[in-house]
């Protein structure tokens, strides 16, 4: 959502955008910083443009330059380095960079205003960034570090920001954020209003939400997103473990019965709806016991589709000081015991629906076929014309790929 919306602004002022394999006078890598791989791909990427296209400037923005701005800094070819909030200024620091030979590293402070955002034109599905920031201190994460506390928009102005997403035709909304369920406490607003004022939005067909914390997804919300017609039958429930012990050292807000219990809750109402899980492996003092507990405890867990992040060592973080280190290759292991029973999981989630009809908004065209996804978010590949993407079609599901379904367009 962000990158979208310094895309358009860039636009906005004179600029042409590329696609990223052609020559460019400017690249903006828009950076994360969730793991170790995600500040190994950027300087990646930094290296690659510099062989491309040697007398660019290049912009590297966002959490990993919010971080360890003197490290991207000291990359190679970088111009600019702006945090979190000052990338949004990027245009007014790049008319800075002319003769100057010192790389400017700006803005590297948590700000507590909100700027809003979405994605606009990349797909059909619009995300729009509803909350930034984070009040939780889990052990293992950086996040508040680099976006710094909770804070978001008004229902008023997140109602009016989604109105410009409808009056583009786009058919879906993604509610994205860190901490989405947080949305609203400063001003004594709430999650649970802002759907029920999302609720009656005119011109867009379904709202999904995106990641909620399994302790911030209420009962309300449960019920009130049961009865809608416009919110999909879709939660994505971060949980990263299913040991006790490793969940309070990870210093998540819950412990593994309640997220069953929220798992139980959602499937009363909705049971064909899809569930999502978060898990990470291999973090300090997981033991084999404490990981089978994970691994038993997602096996009986009605959940759809698993998310696996291997544990990565994260600077100024407290879990860099915790327990004893799980090895590499046990982490590697553990993460692919994780990955094959979450492929287990979709393809046995994805089989209760062989034979039904049920609606697809097509995205895209991949590998020669339409491809989207259904309300409870099952990923369809169907034959049909290029002129369907952005509609939502009736097809029926035919086979079972595992990764993907295969659909039959009727209507």
């Amino acid at each position: 959502a962000e990158t979208a919306t310094i895309s358009r602004d860039f636009i906005r002022h004179g600029f042409e955008k590329v696609d990223f394999r052609e020559e460019a006078d400017v690249y903006v890598i828009n950076t994360c910083s969730v793991t170790h791989n995600a500040d190994r791909e950027c300087r990646k990427v930094i290296r690659r443009i510099r062989r491309r296209s040697p007398a660019a400037s290049i912009a590297v923005v966002g959490c990993y330059a919010q971080l360890k701005p003197e490290e991207v800094r000291a990359i190679p070819g970088v111009n600019l380095v702006l945090g979190v909030q000052e990338k949004f200024d990027l245009l007014e620091h790049l008319n800075s960079l002319e003769g100057n030979e010192e790389v400017p590293v700006s803005g590297i402070r948590a700000r507590e205003d909100f700027i809003p955002s979405y994605s606009l034109g990349e797909r059909t599905r619009a995300f729009l960034k509803i909350q930034d920031g984070c009040d939780y201190t889990c052990s293992y994460c950086t996040i508040p570090l680099a976006r710094g506390r909770s804070r978001s928009d008004s229902i008023a102005n997140t109602l009016r920001t989604a109105k410009e997403i409808a009056a583009t035709g786009v058919k879906e909304i993604v509610l994205t954020g860190v901490n989405i369920g947080d949305f609203g406490k400063a001003r004594g607003e709430s999650f649970y209003r802002l759907l029920q004022a999302l609720d009656n939005l005119e011109g867009i067909k379904r709202i999904r939400t995106s990641s909620i914390e399994p302790n911030l997804l209420s009962d309300e919300i449960v019920r009130f997103i049961a009865q809608s017609s416009k919110f999909v039958p879709h939660f994505h429930m971060p949980l990263q473990s299913g040991s006790n012990k490793v969940l309070k050292a990870m210093r998540r807000r819950y412990q593994r019965e309640l997220y069953a219990d929220r798992v139980a809750f959602v499937k009363s109402l909705l049971p064909e709806c899809c569930i999502g899980a978060d898990v990470i492996v291999g973090f300090p003092g997981e033991s084999e016991g404490d990981f089978m507990e994970t691994y038993k405890f997602l096996s009986e867990l009605d959940v759809s589709y698993l998310h696996v992040f291997t544990y990565s060592e994260r600077d100024r973080t407290d879990a860099v000081r915790l327990g004893e280190k799980v090895p590499a290759g046990e982490r590697s292991r553990r993460s692919k015991q994780l990955h094959l029973l979450g492929e287990k999981k979709r393809r046995f989630f994805q089989e209760q629906f062989l034979g039904r009809e049920t609606e697809v908004l097509f995205e895209a065209v991949h590998e020669g076929f339409l491809q989207g996804h259904t309300g409870n978010y099952i990923t369809v590949r169907a034959a049909g014309p290029a002129g369907m993407i952005n509609e939502i079609v009736t097809v029926r599901l035919v086979r079972n790929e595992g990764a993907f379904m295969i659909g039959e367009i009727i209507d």
